[in-house]
């Protein structure tokens, strides 16, 4: 069976920079199922994984527009330190919900100074080449739940 739209498609994963490291692998007892068509795994994958079956294995490079997009240096500013009342202590690498115009992001402080804290907006991976090493375990088609929430069933849970 193929993947095409509205069916689930199960498979392992290693992701890894231009370097070769590792950045994230499905865990060897659990691989990932995503519902293929409904936007949730990035679309560069997702447009390599289209027509694969079970037993396929690939390799994908996805450029950073198919990706988590490209850099937006608009998106690393300096904020008050005092927008983080109540937190004793801020680091490089911590991360934040922030609220701002556009609704709810994460973000990265990325340096702590004397008044100011500097946060990065960007997705971690944004700007990066995403490599992928992929092995497809299953394609089934999905049920009339996941069709209707355009998700694999119980992942909301």
């Amino acid at each position: 069976m193929d993947i095409v739209a509205a069916r689930v498609a199960t498979f392992h994963y290693t992701l890894t920079d231009d370097d070769g490291n590792v950045i994230d692998k499905s865990p060897e007892d659990r691989p990932l199922s995503y519902f293929h068509g409904g936007g949730n795994i990035v679309p560069g994958l997702e447009n390599a994984l289209e027509g694969r079956k079970a037993g396929d294995s690939l390799k994908v490079d996805v450029k950073p527009e198919e990706g988590y997009g490209l850099r937006n240096d608009s998106l690393v500013q300096a904020v008050p330190k005092q927008a983080f009342q109540g937190i004793d202590t801020i680091e490089p690498g911590m991360q934040f919900q922030a609220h701002g115009g556009a609704g709810p992001m994460l973000v990265t402080v990325v340096e702590v100074g004397e008044t100011e804290v500097t946060i990065d907006g960007n997705h971690p991976l944004a700007g990066k080449t995403l490599h992928f090493a992929i092995e497809i375990v299953d394609v089934r088609e999905a049920s009339e739940e996941e069709k209707q929430v355009g998700q694999v069933a119980g992942l909301g849970e």
